[in-house]
């Protein structure tokens, strides 16, 4: 891996509510390298995307930050104001939702939302901010840009809309991605051509990308690099071969267990039995454990982590073995 850009250290992200204080995000730890997509995966409430918006700057009451270190090219970001960290959203770090429809306003043309981005960081002409929209719309795969750009959201397609999405987040040029679950509501043929355009463009710009997803089998495609979170924590990191490959932590290993197999059409789902324990009222074991058929009086001591080579962890007790 070439030398980490961008980096999360010991990240905690709790929301302080009526009812008790949700951690939503316990120690976190992770980097990332320019060309490099590191993909954050785990069910509803396992705070992938707490994570993403923890690096947006964008937790809103009663959510905050609690400790922990979020660092780009050395600058910490945890520490900047709001107006500073206006500066990094779009021209450094940009996000692409789930939802194009909550992205773009539907009362604007394409062209002046695209506008839009650049004006809020850059002043330049007219032409060059036209020139500069037709490159990005092109960059994604979207035939006749300039028919694109002229037209509102509702008058293109959801693999169309999340194109532009994309393509407004590439502007300005940013070091980094975060994507939280831009595929999710495609088709696959859809979801197929959006990820190799991304790709590409990883490839070609040196851009990093964290992939928020539930989707293991999107990520095998996709990923450089994989972390597996639940209940606010990481349970396994490693690179895609490693984690697809040779996943050693229970919930990883069921987390593949329940992907599908697209060659065995009417195949029973694996579910993994019970529901993941209350953010409320996290012990300080591993969380897993309830519902962890290895588990064992120990788990429910902290769970350091484990170093199984120069790129793959594990916070287990009772790891498959190879």
């Amino acid at each position: 891996m070439m030398d980490p850009f961008f980096r999360v250290d010991n990240l905690n992200t709790w929301f302080f509510t009526r009812q008790g204080v949700i951690k939503s995000v316990r120690d976190i730890s992770f980097e990332l390298s320019r060309g490099e997509v590191l993909g954050i995966v785990g069910e509803s409430g396992s705070g992938k995307s707490v994570t993403g918006m923890s690096i947006m700057g964008q937790i809103d009451e009663p959510g905050r930050i609690v400790s922990g270190s979020i660092a780009l090219d050395g600058e910490e970001l945890t520490t900047l104001g709001f107006e500073e960290m206006r500066h990094y959203r779009g021209k450094r770090i940009a996000m692409v939702f789930q939802n194009p429809l909550m992205t773009l306003n539907p009362l604007m043309r394409v062209r002046d939302q695209m506008y839009e981005a650049i004006g809020e960081h850059e002043n330049i002409s007219h032409k060059d901010m036209h020139d500069r929209c037709i490159e990005a719309l092109k960059a994604v795969g979207i035939p006749s840009p300039n028919e694109r750009l002229n037209a509102y959201p509702h008058e293109m397609s959801g693999g169309m809309r999340q194109r532009v999405v994309i393509a407004i987040a590439l502007l300005l040029g940013p070091d980094m991605i975060i994507a939280d679950e831009p595929t999710t509501a495609l088709d696959v043929t859809i979801q197929a051509q959006i990820i190799y355009h991304i790709r590409r463009l990883i490839d070609e710009h040196g851009l990093g990308m964290i992939w928020i997803t539930h989707d293991l089998s999107t990520l095998s495609e996709l990923a450089d690099r994989i972390m597996v979170m639940y209940a606010g924590a990481t349970m396994e990191i490693g690179t895609t071969e490693e984690i697809i490959g040779a996943a050693r932590h229970p919930y990883t290993r069921k987390l593949l267990d329940s992907v599908p197999s697209r060659n065995v059409p009417g195949q029973k789902l694996n579910q993994i039995p019970g529901n993941m324990p209350s953010l409320l009222a996290l012990g300080k074991g591993c969380p897993f454990a309830g519902r962890c058929d290895r588990a064992t009086d120990i788990c429910s001591e902290p769970v350091p982590a484990i170093q199984l080579s120069a790129t793959h962890h594990i916070w287990c007790y009772h790891p498959f073995e190879d």
